[in-house]
């Protein structure tokens, strides 16, 4: 309500906005936060049934990417082989100025991944991911099937926490404001609702 009553002051319609005091922020459940280790990483992958859902799971995880808005809007020339970089489309993010894509690293944890795609992808490909592109296919739903014939519990926030233990790992080695600039959002957000303390943490 509040941002529908601004743009109708903006648009010169009413004079002044009813909702503009109430405060509109989102708040963080981090009782939900769950780390997805390497340990956990390798046996997702081994139940994974196929190199485009291993791609899916890698891009999600060591490259932050949100699923599916960003996953699926990727191709194959936003993959930079030879400078060792990735731009990310992002639709949601592409109404603010200079926001419609960002640069990342291809983490070398993500690499291997790319590579086996992109061996396979026919001539003339365009997008990263193709299989799964419909919007009838529900990711979530067939991420937990394959999760529940390998016997492995999901986790809450099921993408989320993906991108969130990337994120958080990314940041242990780079300053803030680089660990945020390459998963796409800013420290302030990054410190609400991604970064996590993780048991690496009190170990050391």
């Amino acid at each position: 309500a509040k941002q529908f009553f601004q743009d109708a002051v903006e648009r010169e319609l009413i004079s002044k906005n009813p909702f503009f005091g109430m405060k509109g922020t989102v708040g963080s459940n981090r009782e939900r936060d769950f780390f997805i280790d390497r340990e956990l990483v390798q046996k997702v992958m081994d139940a994974l049934p196929n190199t485009e859902w291993r791609l899916l799971f890698a891009l999600m995880r060591f490259g932050g990417l949100r699923c599916p808005s960003e996953i699926v809007a990727l191709t194959w020339d936003d993959v930079k082989w030879a400078e060792d970089k990735i731009r990310i489309p992002s639709p949601k993010t592409e109404h603010h100025e200079g926001k419609d894509f960002r640069v990342a690293p291809i983490f070398p944890e993500l690499r291997p991944y790319l590579e086996d795609a992109w061996k396979l992808a026919e001539n003339g490909e365009k997008y990263v991911i193709t299989r799964y592109r419909n919007s009838n296919a529900n990711l979530r739903t067939q991420f937990m099937r394959y999760m529940d014939r390998a016997g492995i519990k999901t986790w809450p926030k099921l993408f989320h926490n993906l991108r969130s233990s990337g994120s958080t790992e990314i940041r242990k080695a780079f300053p803030d404001h680089v660990a945020a600039a390459w998963f796409g959002h800013s420290v302030p957000i990054a410190n609400k609702h991604y970064w996590q303390v993780t048991d690496d943490d009190f170990a050391r």
